[in-house]
């Protein structure tokens, strides 16, 4: 695979920085490369642009520290591959 190609889990795992704005140029283009060839990454982002649309009109709920960290072990586990 050459440098510029992206493939579809590196797009999905990069969808929250694309959506916030926060990628680098280069990796945005890469990112936009791979959506212009993609459909079904096209579909997904349709989807997460949506889905934070609709969130964006839910109020924030306050997690307890336990609560936060054990999502976010949880998280990392699951990123990890980790069950």
């Amino acid at each position: 695979m050459s440098p510029v190609q992206m493939t579809c889990q590196q797009m999905v795992e990069l969808v929250t920085e694309y959506l916030e704005g926060r990628l680098p140029a280069a990796e945005r283009e890469r990112f936009e490369a791979h959506l212009a060839l993609c459909d079904g990454c096209q579909a997904y982002v349709d989807q997460m642009r949506a889905l934070v649309a609709e969130l964006g009109d839910t109020p924030d709920i306050a997690l307890s520290p336990a609560l936060e960290d054990d999502l976010l072990t949880a998280f990392r586990d699951w990123r990890a591959g980790r069950s």
